[in-house]
């Protein structure tokens, strides 16, 4: 009984020490000598834990969800995942679409493109994901960089409209991670322009005032369209606005 005490202790420690989501042995068998030997064994890796046990992991590369092949953008921010505590994630659903979303929060984001396609612009819905968990600045920036780069990669006549919309954060800081959207949009502001891109921004949480304040600023300062709005209007509400925008409305 000792043995096999300290042999299932031993094997809970690496399984949470290597962040196992899930680790079989059945069966294994226990010889004369006093050694336990596993015959078969099945295990799976949590792959968001790969920012704290990827060096231990070694080599591993996973495959891409339902056997899909992941583009050179969205590689790069599931790289940009893999190197952080936050989520960052990224679907493009069709490169074309006129309608972008950034979206804070995983809930937030199923809301908003269950909204769009309530609304029957699926079809413009040009990509699918969020980031949370408190992300820092920088990587909010590699990522608005990612999606403003995606969303000017082909022009369209009638211009295109960026949602930047999320719930009440409960700790993520709006001011923080706003600073690296709001570099990201400057630094694409010439193109942004050429492009006829609208921005419509809807958040709450943390510092939310600052950071709206911030993003009306930028509108300002270099003369693009960002329309920011605060909890006191619905998190949803931004999207028949921007489906308004796409129909050559206000």
């Amino acid at each position: 009984q000792a043995l096999i005490a300290g042999f299932i202790e031993g094997m809970f420690k690496f399984y949470a020490e290597l962040n196992y989501a899930y680790l079989e042995i059945n069966p294994f068998i226990v010889t004369a000598e006093g050694k336990i030997y596993p015959l078969d064994l099945a295990a799976k890796l949590d792959d968001t834990a790969e920012f704290e046990s990827g060096r231990k992991w070694g080599r591993i590369t996973f495959p891409s969800p339902f056997g899909r092949r992941l583009s050179a953008k969205e590689a790069f921010i599931a790289e940009l995942d893999a190197k952080t505590g936050a989520s960052l994630k990224l679907t493009v659903l069709n490169e074309k679409g006129r309608l972008w979303t950034m979206v804070a929060g995983g809930g937030a984001s199923v809301i908003y493109a269950d909204t769009i396609t309530d609304l029957g612009y699926m079809q413009e819905m040009a990509n699918y994901g969020e980031y949370s968990g408190d992300p820092s600045e920088s990587f909010t920036y590699l990522y608005a960089k990612t999606i403003l780069a995606l969303m000017t990669a082909e022009k369209h006549p009638s211009g295109k409209v960026l949602i930047i919309g999320g719930g009440i954060a409960n700790f993520t800081d709006v001011a923080s991670t706003f600073k690296g959207i709001v570099r990201a949009i400057r630094e694409f502001q010439d193109i942004l322009r050429e492009h006829k891109i609208k921005i419509l921004v809807r958040r709450g949480g943390p510092n939310y005032k600052e950071g709206l304040k911030n993003m009306e600023k930028l509108g300002e300062e270099i003369n693009i369209p960002i329309e920011v709005y605060g909890p006191e209007t619905h998190m949803t509400r931004v999207v028949p606005m921007a489906i308004r925008a796409l129909q050559g409305g206000e």
